[in-house]
């Protein structure tokens, strides 16, 4: 972590406290509280949105409520439900599961309580205010095409994929093999979910290595895996193995730079989470948010060309 890094979770925590002990925000009158649900922390996307969020409702004059529902859609409605008794006049969330979260939403909303989704979409339209997500096929497409590029358009490859009940992995392997099935001479000749982990994507790497030792490249679902992917590679002396991630985190810029990962395609989750809060205040402030509910944002492919030019899942400021 950069110094820069440390200063900016260091303000999270204090601007935080203040605005706890104090009751107030930086405006005039008694601070409302804003509640920021994502998946664990221990992955540096959800970490970024929560931390994102939670620098902007600040900053706005708001109190903050961050929990994480780890990715369990029994937890994440307890804590929707917490939320709303304590008051909370909008709920940022990154949900957890497309279908399974729509009740969720729905109790919100029926308590009064809008929601703003980032980075998961819900299978329904209407209930929450805004769903603003990264155009995970537009990112997935740049990096199908980069990996096919750095294949030289031929060889054999495994694909790691996250959680099934993700929508966002479907998507990205959707955006994947649009682009790479369309080169005859590229193979794929193994796919894993490894469930955004990379431990398992170590180990699904490791299995799927046994049984294909002459592959040429790995293409990932997400960034963790990816990195998972290239410990398992570099265990078994298989670093000319070329290695393409997905969502842009610090770990995984720091290994394009170093070598170790090909490329990865960034998800703008910082601005993302953002404009959730900058637009849950509008719609406090005048009930519409002048958008519409399901916006979707570009992703960026990072490259060891233009990696010093990010962090933390957003572009340096100049």
């Amino acid at each position: 972590m950069t110094y820069r890094h440390v200063l900016l979770l260091s303000a999270v925590c204090v601007l935080a406290l203040l605005a706890a002990c104090s009751g107030r925000g930086p405006g005039e009158g008694p601070s409302e509280l804003m509640a920021i649900v994502t998946p664990p922390h221990d992955n540096p996307f959800f970490k970024a949105e929560a931390d994102a969020a939670a620098v902007k409702a600040i900053e706005l004059g708001y109190q903050i409520l961050v929990q994480t529902h780890d990715d369990d859609a029994h937890k994440q409605d307890q804590i929707i439900e917490m939320a709303i008794a304590k008051g909370a006049v909008a709920i940022i969330l990154d949900n957890a599961g497309v279908d399974a979260s729509i009740a969720a939403v729905q109790k919100a909303k029926n308590a009064g309580v809008p929601s703003f989704l980032i980075d998961r979409e819900i299978n329904a339209t209407g209930i929450a205010v805004s769903q603003i997500v990264s155009n995970n096929y537009q990112g997935a497409s740049l990096g199908g095409q980069e990996f096919v590029r750095l294949m030289g358009e031929k060889g054999n490859y495994f694909e790691l994929t996250g959680r099934e009940s993700d929508s966002n992995a479907v998507t990205r392997s959707r955006g994947f093999h649009d682009v790479i099935d369309k080169y005859p001479d590229m193979k794929m000749v193994a796919r894993q979910a490894a469930n955004w982990s990379q431990t398992e994507g170590f180990q699904k790497i490791e299995t799927m290595l046994q049984a294909n030792p002459g592959v040429q490249g790995v293409i990932a679902g997400n960034d963790t895996m990816a990195l998972g992917a290239v410990a398992a590679l570099k265990a078994a002396g298989r670093e000319d193995v070329i290695v393409v991630g997905f969502d842009g985190t610090p770990d995984a810029i720091e290994a394009v730079r170093a070598g170790d990962l090909k490329a990865t395609v960034l998800q703008p989750a910082w601005r993302i989470a953002e404009m959730a809060v900058e637009q849950a205040h509008q719609y406090l402030t005048t009930s519409e948010t002048g958008q519409p509910e399901k916006q979707s944002i570009d992703c960026i492919l990072v490259t060891p060309e233009n990696a010093d030019q990010f962090e933390l899942f957003r572009r340096k400021e100049q």
